[in-house]
């Protein structure tokens, strides 16, 4: 069973840092592009980070760019997203999912985690 499981999230003081992980289980991500999407409450899903299967190709939405870096170690079939100088705004469930196609910060990933949950506030 293809399986992604995000990891990481908590609560956090504006200013502060986190790094979240996706592992996958039962298949490899050496082959996957991954994505990193957020989930802000009353608002919809939206694409922050992506990383082709090379890592070769990486991209950020305006609001995380600069803070957000997106990482991946195929080795522990991992995909991380360090998150600095966090943000009330960067509040969200956060969301990775993978695609054998680079799909950029679009929503047409075929497999998807259940998420973690991020608060940032004093």
């Amino acid at each position: 069973q293809l399986q992604l499981v995000e990891s990481g999230g908590g609560l956090v003081q504006p200013g502060g840092s986190l790094k979240l992980s996706c592992t996958a289980s039962g298949f490899t991500l050496d082959y996957y592009s991954i994505g990193w999407f957020r989930m802000a409450p009353g608002k919809e899903r939206e694409g922050i980070s992506c990383i082709s299967s090379s890592g070769g190709s990486i991209g950020y939405a305006d609001s995380v760019k600069g803070r957000f870096t997106i990482s991946r170690d195929n080795a522990k079939n991992t995909v991380y997203l360090q998150m600095n100088s966090l943000k009330p705004e960067d509040t969200g469930v956060y969301y990775c999912a993978a695609d054998r196609w680079y799909r950029g910060l679009g929503n047409e990933y075929d497999y998807w985690g259940q998420g973690t949950h991020v608060t940032v506030s004093s």
